[in-house]
């Protein structure tokens, strides 16, 4: 008894069923030998002039340099929440007005400075210059107003400051 009369299938087609079989199996082969071509050209071009022992030295100068980067970016974070909390109390907005304080006298040499921080607390200085001197004054500004009644000059250098952009 033959293997086409036990199963009832004629020998050509186990033949041909088996030809389709392999040439099935030489195709996904192939395929196989193209991808891994593929992969061993990416393989050579990453570890090109690097052995084991350079990439390893390679991943820790880089991993080193990123510690070293966190640790740059916190003091930076530091030093600008510093840097903002005392800047509230510097003197960011200034307003100035020159005037001739006595009509005798030209040139405008008498001036007002108006100097505020943040909240518009400071101070205005008033210089008044005449034939026999030069006195100067002082009002303390709080919440950009004085307790002190103020010139027009003085208001007028104070409305500058106030007006004027912070830093």
């Amino acid at each position: 008894m033959s293997i086409s009369e036990y199963f009832g299938i004629e020998l050509d087609y186990i033949v041909i069923g088996l030809a389709a079989l392999v040439f099935l199996l030489i195709i996904l082969m192939i395929i196989n030998i193209v991808q891994m071509k593929k992969l061993k050209k990416k393989y050579i071009v990453f570890m090109d002039g690097k052995d084991a022992k350079s990439l390893e030295e390679t991943l820790a100068k880089r991993l080193d340099q990123i510690d070293s980067l966190a640790e740059s970016n916190s003091i930076n974070k530091r030093n600008i929440e510093k840097i903002l909390k005392t800047i509230q109390f510097t003197y960011q907005k200034m307003g100035i007005v020159k005037y001739d304080a006595f009509h005798e006298m030209g040139g405008k040499l008498s001036f007002s400075i108006a100097m505020l921080n943040e909240k518009n607390d400071g101070f205005i200085i008033n210089a008044m210059h005449s034939r026999e001197g030069c006195y100067t004054y002082i009002k303390e500004i709080i919440d950009g107003n004085s307790i002190i009644a103020l010139a027009d000059e003085e208001k007028e250098a104070l409305d500058m400051a106030k007006k004027s952009v912070e830093i």
